[in-house]
């Protein structure tokens, strides 16, 4: 039986490898095919392979608790897998997307063979780099991943080299890059805070290790690791005030990086925060002191986005904006502990899926009529029913109406804000959904059935198009209305990872 139980096991975690090394190989090949067709096709090819690796992965670890792999360095919990299956969701949208987008690029003679190659090749890269964040044990290697994202979806800003995109790119690399230095000094901190406790030398970055140890670590060595961790993660992930570099990475980049960049990137970096917050709450004895940073940050960051966004002129810039508020709309969740952790996680589920079909809509609609300005995109309804309408329909999920499913999570969130019985947070969060609610609508409005600068000829869509805005819209519809009982199990069991309090030690960081 023990025998069964390690072949099943060793066959499992097999998975784990190939959702690192498939994208990764896919993305080298690109670099050398002769044809940009033959580069687009097989990013998709290696990209849905590395997917179906996935799906393996999570469904692996939703049964059985946990995966092992590397003696330990690399695992697979609830918490990675609940963000594994969401990064699989919106990779996989995104990859058919650009699939569409740059075939028309190609067809129009504006995408030449160097940039299909840099695409294609820069894209499986950033799969297998996110992959990596999600799936590493080892702190230091997590680290490693998110830098790896920042290099290489730098270049994927600058497909189309223009002023603007590189002066875009240079200020995502380097804001991001002195934000990763300072998550590089947090990592530091951790590792030091565990000296003297019992953990190997070699094992002291294991986030098992760490855990199971949190109440031996030095308190305020762990403290000031959380502050460098929570601002050096914080700004990749566009939280106020590090989010300067978001809006113009946004607007400039492609529609399809755009994409991915506000339905994952960003709450990967997140992902990392969520990782050290039982660590912190439990290693410091002051509970609540890692959470009410999270929420203060999350605060901030609704407001400054809800103040922005009823001036934006520009679709994408208005998408990004919306992107910074809604991420801090899930470190409030987190925050606010609880429910509220659970409420956070189904937010990010839930604004993934909003935030894409958002930006597919608006990327092709920019593409139709040359520009992302509101007031050439006005009327999109009558250029395009198909992109205009889920540009609309998406923008109301984004605003939390109901009955789409980003209602019930900004609902849960209030519902944890006067659970914890905090008024000037619930007043607050409130203030910025309704300063949101009435800005986002007017544009949305102006955008499906204002007055167009030009009158264009309408363009029709084809089936592929039609799954990429329908398939988001319809599980925004049906998460509104029911939750399937594995992903509420996914779920509860990511959020206990999350809020758990340690009290003992109960495993090492080995399998």
């Amino acid at each position: 039986m023990r025998g069964i139980i390690e072949i099943k096991m060793t066959y499992s975690t097999s998975f784990i490898w190939l959702l690192l090394i498939v994208p990764a190989a896919a993305g080298l090949a690109c670099l050398v095919l002769p044809s940009p067709k033959a580069a687009l096709r097989t990013m998709l090819v290696g990209i849905l392979a590395a997917a179906a690796a996935g799906c393996a992965v999570v469904a692996t670890a939703a049964r059985d608790g946990r995966l092992f792999a590397a003696s330990g360095w690399l695992f697979v919990d609830g918490l990675s897998a609940f963000h594994l299956a969401v990064m699989l969701i919106v990779v996989s949208l995104s990859t058919g997307y650009a699939w569409i987008y740059f075939g028309e690029e190609l067809r129009s003679g504006r995408l030449a063979l160097k940039q299909a190659r840099q695409f294609s090749g820069l894209w499986c890269g950033t799969m297998s780099a996110m992959s990596l964040v999600l799936v590493s044990n080892n702190l230091g290697i997590m680290w490693v991943g998110i830098e790896a994202t920042t290099l290489l979806t730098a270049f994927l800003i600058c497909v189309h080299v223009t002023r603007e995109s590189l002066e875009a790119m240079w200020k995502y690399i380097l804001i991001c890059s002195v934000g990763v230095a300072f998550a590089f000094m947090g990592t530091l901190l951790a590792a030091a805070s565990a000296q003297g406790v019992g953990i190997e030398p070699s094992e002291i970055l294991l986030w098992t290790n760490l855990r199971s140890h949190a109440l031996s670590l030095n308190p305020m060595l762990v403290k000031a690791s959380f502050i460098f961790l929570l601002v050096g993660y914080g700004t990749k992930a566009g939280l106020a005030p590090m989010h300067n570099w978001l809006p113009d990475a946004h607007s400039q980049a492609p529609a399809p990086v755009s994409a991915l960049f506000s339905g994952f990137m960003l709450s990967a970096a997140l992902y990392c925060v969520m990782r050290f917050v039982p660590i912190a709450e439990a290693a410091t004895g002051d509970a609540g002191w890692a959470l009410n940073l999270l929420a203060g940050f999350g605060l901030l960051s609704i407001g400054v986005a809800a103040s922005f966004i009823l001036f934006q002129k520009n679709v994408k810039r208005f998408l990004a904006y919306s992107s910074m508020e809604h991420l801090g709309i899930i470190a409030l969740g987190i925050g606010l502990g609880g429910f509220g952790t659970f409420a956070a996680l189904f937010h990010t589920l839930n604004h993934s899926l909003g935030k894409t079909v958002s930006f597919f809509s608006a990327g092709r609609l920019g593409q139709m009529s040359g520009s992302h300005e509101m007031a050439r995109l006005s009327g999109s309804v009558k250029r395009s029913p198909l992109w205009g309408l889920g540009l609309f329909s998406g923008i109301l999920a984004l605003i939390g109406a109901a009955p789409f499913a980003l209602f019930m999570s900004e609902f849960q969130v209030l519902k944890a804000a006067m659970d914890r019985g905090s008024v000037w947070m619930t007043v607050l969060y409130l203030t910025g959904l309704a300063v949101v609610f009435i800005g986002a609508l007017g544009h949305a409005i102006s955008l499906a059935w204002g007055k167009p600068e030009t009158e264009l000829d309408p363009v029709k869509a084809n089936g592929l198009e039609r799954l990429l805005v329908l398939v988001p819209l319809c599980a925004l519809l049906l998460l509104g209305l029911w939750m399937p009982g594995s992903l509420h199990a996914l779920l509860n069991d990511a959020a206990e990872i999350v809020g758990s309090a340690v009290t003992k030690a109960p495993d090492a960081g080995r399998p």
